[in-house]
């Protein structure tokens, strides 16, 4: 519920408040953050339900206020409505990347039912067990943004464009954190092998 102080604020102490921002003066940040914070969470709070998130799309939203006071125009519309649209774009952003992971995570479990079961020697299908438990363990290691564009590559069969398409990301982006993932993982299996 918005503080009715919110409802009847002038809003043009926001445009002073953005002047000052411009000329890098910090006093104005924290005001201004002071005014909007608690509505911009809320807003938040009803798409993603995740207080880490929500405070995650405030601070995105103020840092980028600071970083970008200069462009903001007043003549395109008030201050409130580009803090909210900002916020708009940040929960986007995060129910994209929500939704993108989720698919990934049932796309390796779905991986890990279908594994053809090959042996019917007991030793073996312990062996073979244990091996997938430390390859899921280790793939659980990496950040996600690496264990993403793998499973995506060896669990769902993408080419590294279709995995840029994908994700949205370069494809120099996807070859460089699969490359990275791939190294990390060979560190993180070697090391079980040697313990």
């Amino acid at each position: 519920m918005p503080d009715p102080s919110d409802l009847t604020r002038d809003r043009s102490q926001d445009q002073v408040l953005m002047t000052r921002i411009v000329q890098r003066d910090p006093t104005a940040l924290s005001q201004l953050y002071d005014a909007y914070s608690r509505i911009l969470y809320s807003v938040a709070y009803r798409s993603l339900g995740s207080v880490e998130e929500s405070e995650e799309v405030v601070l995105d939203v103020f840092s980028q206020v600071w970083k970008t006071a200069e462009r903001y125009d007043s003549q395109k519309g008030r201050v409130d409505a580009w803090l909210f649209m900002m916020a708009r774009s940040r929960v986007l952003d995060r129910l994209r990347k929500t939704q993108r992971l989720g698919k990934v995570e049932d796309a390796t479990v779905q991986a890990e039912r279908s594994a053809p079961k090959t042996t019917h020697d007991p030793i073996e299908q312990v062996a073979v067990k244990e091996r997938r438990q430390q390859v899921f363990a280790a793939l659980a290691q990496l950040p996600p943004e690496q264990r993403q564009v793998i499973e995506l590559a060896y669990y769902n069969g993408l080419s590294h464009s279709e995995i840029a398409t994908a994700t949205n990301l370069s494809l120099g982006t996807v070859k460089t954190r699969i490359r990275l993932g791939l190294s990390k993982l060979r560190i993180l299996l070697g090391s079980w092998e040697t313990s």
